[in-house]
């Protein structure tokens, strides 16, 4: 079962990413179509995470992936960092593989608030 938190001052963004998270967009300029998945992580500094984004963009290197770390206050799943990945192909498992390998946990973020 995957579990993951949202903070109140948090939730406008994660909200935008849900509505795309299942969803195919159209990319300004390229009339791309992309599809972005959101997941969370215990991941706690910058030093960790842009460890894990360099393992992450080379085995992925045409997606786009970026980490946000300002849910970390709590204990994970509540405190988190989210990962936002964009693009035509999302391996989730493999994205989650790959972050796990690196002694961090990682799910796909579901619409759930902490009470």
């Amino acid at each position: 079962m995957r579990h993951s938190c949202i903070s109140k001052s948090f939730t406008y963004l994660c909200q935008k990413f849900l509505n795309k998270m299942t969803k195919q967009e159209t990319i300004k300029g390229g009339g791309v179509v992309a599809s972005v998945e959101v997941f969370t992580t215990n991941i706690q500094s910058k030093i960790q995470a842009d460890s894990v984004l360099n393992l992450l963009e080379n085995r992925f290197q045409t997606l786009k992936i970026n980490f946000d770390l300002n849910e970390v206050e709590q204990p994970y799943p509540c405190g988190h960092t989210v990962v936002r990945v964009e693009g035509n192909t999302i391996n989730a498992e493999n994205i989650i593989a790959i972050i796990n390998q690196s002694g961090f946990r990682c799910d796909i973020l579901e619409d759930k608030v902490c009470r």
